[in-house]
């Protein structure tokens, strides 16, 4: 998967979606209105692959959501060394997000994963800036978007 901070974004009118993208589009609204209960039945209802709606889930997003929703869920493996979290968390602060949520995995052989999810409503940077930002730290190995509504 290519990674999402280095890509660029485009409005786009419905029309010239594909199929596949439309009706992705289609089931992630079953699925957050709650007529449907899993991604099976939603792609079902539908007439999609599953391989097609996980294909398109994070990349295609009704316009409104995205004005609306602006958070932004950042995937980060770092080296386990004393201070990293609080480096980490001080770009967030100085980039003025707000952070949600934050999870840390136990570190496993001098690795630890880290998950933030954060409002970005206020935030200062561009979102490639801010991932640029974390990946100049020396203890981070990668740092990757896996969701936003903020693009």
């Amino acid at each position: 998967m290519k990674n999402v901070a280095n890509q660029r974004y485009y409005l786009v009118r419905e029309d010239v979606l594909t199929d596949a993208m439309q009706k992705t589009l289609e089931a992630k609204h079953l699925l957050q209105s709650g007529a449907v209960s899993s991604i099976w039945d939603a792609v079902k209802e539908v007439d999609l692959s599953r391989s097609a709606f996980y294909k398109y889930r994070d990349a295609v997003f009704p316009f409104h959501s995205i004005v609306r929703e602006r958070i932004l869920t950042i995937f980060i493996q770092l080296q386990d060394e004393k201070g990293t979290l609080a480096s980490l968390l001080e770009i967030v602060t100085v980039a003025q997000c707000n952070i949600l949520t934050i999870h840390q995995t136990i570190p496993i052989q001098g690795r630890a994963n880290v998950t933030l999810s954060l409002d970005v409503t206020s935030m200062v940077y561009e979102l490639d800036e801010l991932i640029q930002q974390l990946k100049k730290l020396e203890f981070v190995e990668s740092a990757e978007v896996i969701s936003s509504g903020a693009l």
